[in-house]
Order: structure tokens, then C-alpha cells, then sequence
């Protein structure tokens, strides 16, 4: 069964996902469409579709079709909550760095569904925020993991296994994946890497301080974020894009790499150097 994931804000009424869905259907594939997003304005998915929950249906699918944009991957990601579902993203948004193909490809995923196609396993972050010694928060990202005080300063010291880094105030520091590189870490100034190698990357945000840099650490590496907030500012920690817990003065995050990877789809069609080029030109 291959699971059909629009958004419902990009697709509107699920058009493409019907489409998806009568392609499949004609090459003799079961699918379910599950859109990623329960909250889309009323009719946005037609009442007559059969429709699915892809948590629900993630032990049952060989495949997740997600039509939206990097965004809408990152969600479906978290909805898979690490099972083994290769994902093929079809682009409704505007970049689109993780989706492999356009609207005009199509049919391309009767391919997919057939299993023609190689798989990019894309490695991810396990996020541990601590406090007063206690664990308070945990998740996982595919592209990054954001300090940010939004607007407020905020004082950022750095440490790789107990040697310190880097330290400055500033907006915030991104931890983020190769997949995220080409997110708001090059945005901040970070380094472009090829999404299927295995590293962390550590970029300030706007420091107030001439000599801080990106860092490119080994995926063995753990990495310790300590915040110190003054004069009642506030910060938040933001994975993949999730809405922001608040941090403390003297909390403590802790990156290092997760034991399980996002497999995505690549058809073939474009190399990621040629996406670059299109994308970022």
C-alpha cells in the first residue's frame, strides 16, 4: 500500500493527490491519501475521498508520496515517527531541496511504486534539552535544531565533548543536518554539503562578534549548547520548524546523532549539484 500525503493548503481539494492516486490505481497499486495537516480550512479535502491517518498507515506502506514542500516533508517525517517508509516529495512549494520531483513528473511514481528508484538515507539529530541536571525535552531532526532569541540577544558558548568551541552573543545558533545545510544555515552563513553525508553543523546566528564561524563536526560528536539569558530576554529551541519550547537561563542542549535515518526517494533525474544550481540561482 503506498500512502498518498498532500498538504491540503498547497494541494487544494487534493487534486494532485487524486491524480497520484488514479496513476497508482491504474498501474494496479492500493494507495490511501493521508493528508499531513488535520487543521486545513473546511473542504479543503473532499468528503468523498478515502482517507487515512499516515501514522496509522506508516506499518502497513511500502511507500509515502508527500506533495507540499520542504516543510510539509519535515511534518510527514515526524508523523513516521522513524519507521522505515522511503519518501518521495513531490514539489507544490517554492525551494523544494528535499522533494525529488515536479508536478509534471507524475508519472514517474509508478516507478517509485515499483520500487525503481535508489534510496538516500538521510542522517538525522537526536535533540536533548536538560535542565538543573533533568531532561526535559527530547526529538529528532531531519534538517536542524534552532536556538533563537527572536529578536533578543542571547549568550551562546559552545562545547564538543567537553572542549569549548565557540561563545558570542548574538540571535541564536543553528545544529543542523547536511540535509538542513541548504535550510537557514545557509541562510546564517553556513556551509552547503551534500545532503547524503554524515555530519553536524553548527552556525551562529547574527554573532556580535568578528570571528565566529561555522562549525563541520564528525557524526560521532556530541555537542553541548549552553544559553544565558539577561535582563528578562527570552529564547526558544525550534526542531525542524516545531513551534518553540522556551529555554532557561543555564539550560543545557545536547545534539549528537540519531540512531535512526529518514530514507528518501531519488528518481535520478537531477543531481544535487544541478538542484543547487537551479535553486539557489
Amino acid at each position: 500500500m503506498i500512502a498518498i500525503c498532500p498538504n491540503p493548503y498547497r494541494d487544494l481539494r487534493c487534486e494532485t493527490a487524486q491524480r497520484v492516486a488514479a496513476l497508482l490505481s491504474e498501474a494496479g497499486f492500493e494507495s490511501l491519501i493521508c493528508p499531513i495537516y488535520s487543521g486545513a480550512d473546511d473542504g479543503a479535502v473532499p468528503a468523498q475521498l478515502s482517507t487515512g491517518v499516515l501514522e496509522e498507515a506508516a506499518e502497513s506502506c511500502s511507500l509515502a508520496v508527500v506533495i507540499g514542500g520542504d516543510g510539509t516533508i519535515l511534518e510527514a517525517v515526524r508523523k513516521l515517527h522513524g519507521a522505515r517508509v522511503p519518501i518521495l516529495g513531490v514539489n507544490l512549494g517554492t525551494k523544494g531541496f528535499m522533494t525529488t520531483l515536479e508536478q509534471d513528473e507524475l508519472p514517474l511514481i509508478v516507478q517509485a511504486a515499483r520500487g525503481e528508484y535508489k534510496l538516500s538515507r538521510r542522517m538525522m539529530l537526536h535533540v536533548e534539552l536538560r535542565r538543573g541536571g533533568e531532561t526535559v525535552f527530547c526529538d529528532h531532526a531531519l534538517n536542524d535544531a534552532v536556538v533563537h532569541g527572536y529578536g533578543e540577544c542571547v549568550k551562546i558558548t559552545a562545547w564538543c565533548e567537553g572542549d569549548r568551541m565557540t561563545g558570542f552573543t548574538g540571535d541564536g545558533v543553528i545544529l543542523s543536518t547536511p540535509t538542513g545545510s541548504t535550510g537557514y544555515s545557509m541562510s546564517a552563513g553556513g556551509p552547503i554539503v551534500e545532503p547524503d553525508a554524515e555530519n553536524i553543523i553548527l552556525s551562529p546566528i547574527c554573532a556580535h562578534v568578528m570571528g565566529a564561524r561555522s562549525f563541520v563536526l564528525d557524526p560521532s560528536r556530541v555537542v553541548t549548547i549552553l544559553t544565558e539569558l539577561q535582563h528578562g530576554r527570552r529564547a526558544y529551541l525550534s526542531v525542524d520548524g516545531a513551534p518553540g519550547v522556551e529555554l532557561l537561563s543555564g539550560d543545557e542542549l545536547l545534539v549528537r546523532r540519531a540512531r535512526h535515518v529518514t530514507q528518501m526517494v531519488d528518481m535520478g533525474r537531477k543531481s544535487f549539484y544541478e538542484l543547487a544550481f537551479e535553486k539557489l540561482t
